[in-house]
């Protein structure tokens, strides 16, 4: 299974951006996908996942309520919207896969794409 992720860009506070991660390959055995993100001089941490059989999902507290996380019905495609983006969102952001049940532990992800760099200016 390979991942794409897309969507990146510079934005300014208060915009909105959405990001694409495309699965190809046997995705069969993916079950959740999720996106993580590291800024400059952090760990990457966990911001939204969401499963294949039921669309669950589950958030970061900094992220709650501001982002979205969804898929097409085949979860070939997973998509985070990002609204109200603020300057401690700038990072690059990865999409993840995984088989069985949801985690937020980066390290239970066995599938990674490339990341792709969201700049938020102030």
């Amino acid at each position: 299974v390979q991942l794409q992720a897309s969507g990146g860009g510079l934005v300014q506070a208060g915009d909105s951006l959405t990001l694409s991660c495309a699965a190809s390959g046997r995705t069969f055995s993916v079950h959740v996908m999720g996106w993580f993100r590291q800024a400059p001089g952090k760990e990457r941490e966990f911001v939204a996942a969401i499963t294949k059989s039921d669309g669950s999902t589950y958030y970061a507290d900094s992220v709650k309520g501001r982002f979205t996380i969804s898929r097409d019905v085949a979860m070939n495609t997973v998509y985070l919207q990002m609204n109200s983006l603020k300057p401690e969102d700038r990072a690059v952001y990865y999409c993840a896969g995984k088989s069985w049940m949801l985690s937020t532990s980066e390290s239970e992800y066995d599938l990674w794409g490339r990341g792709t760099q969201v700049t938020v200016s102030s």
